[in-house]
């Protein structure tokens, strides 16, 4: 394969893509540091002058943002086990084992993936009703969990498929057993898929707010997306405060994929190549 002729041309491109995806990022980050006389101005800052902590105490000093962070990383962490737990051996029985209707399976993961959260919102809270889970940490788990698992099924089948079974065989003949040939084999050898599931799962887990706020029946369960709803009152909105918020919110969530960066990209693109 050919180099492009032009690559400054290509360089150019992508900066100013990524440029256009990181401008609302900017805008927050600025809105956090400017004075809030000085936010909804005729005139728009591209920089915040002067420097203020304001908007950043406000936040800190709202009284329920520690339970709803606490809230949110019980979530999120409780969404990525649920989702290994159950999305692992799914993947694995519909890359190893010939069944009738795996190809339908596999589409029906697909076509689950399209609905908006709010098509689900309404069944979803009847069932948890009559099953008393609304306002518990479980409920909004099993919630967001019917959002993460098609996904994790199907970024884990390829990388399944792409580690060779006789492996397995060999295990299966040293008397390791089919779960220990999993747990022992397969699964060593999938953690890069394995962290890109976990991380998205929990990137999804984290910034869920639908069900946050139809399935909790109070503060003591929501998470921090829902708080950010406080923010925006009848006769209008926070602006500092509520991107200030913002900004502390999205810190997890840039450091989880800052550590595991490697992992999820070499996750995604594990399976696309088969030796």
């Amino acid at each position: 394969m050919r180099p492009p002729r032009r690559p400054w041309l290509l360089t150019a491109v992508a900066t100013l893509i990524t440029a256009a995806f990181l401008l609302p990022v900017y805008w927050m980050l600025k809105t956090g540091l400017t004075r809030p006389d000085r936010i909804q101005t005729p005139d728009p800052q591209w920089a915040p002058t002067p420097l203020t902590g304001e908007n950043y105490s406000t936040a800190l000093g709202y009284e329920g943002l520690t339970r709803a962070l606490f809230n949110s990383v019980v979530i999120s962490c409780g969404v990525v086990a649920l989702t290994l737990l159950l999305g692992v051996p799914l993947a694995y029985a519909l890359a190893r084992i010939r069944m009738r209707g795996s190809g339908a399976m596999v589409l029906a993961l697909l076509v689950a993936q399209l609905p908006p959260a709010i098509v689900l919102a309404a069944p979803l809270f009847i069932l948890e009703r009559r099953a008393g889970l609304t306002g518990t940490y479980l409920g909004l788990i099993a919630a967001d969990t019917t959002l993460t698992l098609p996904f994790t099924v199907i970024v884990l089948r390829p990388v399944m498929r792409s580690v060779s079974s006789e492996l397995e065989e060999a295990a299966l003949v040293d008397g390791c057993g089919l779960p220990g040939a999993l747990l022992r084999v397969v699964l060593p050898l999938m953690v890069p898929g394995l962290v890109a599931a976990a991380g998205l799962s929990f990137l999804i887990g984290w910034g869920e707010f639908l069900f946050g706020l139809t399935l909790a029946e109070g503060p003591d369960v929501q998470p921090v997306t829902v708080l950010l709803n406080a923010f925006i009152g009848q006769h209008g909105t926070s602006w500092g405060a509520l991107m200030a918020t913002a900004t502390l919110i999205s810190i997890p969530v840039v450091c989880v994929f800052a550590v595991f960066q490697r992992f999820i990209v070499g996750g995604l693109t594990a399976g696309s190549v088969r030796g």
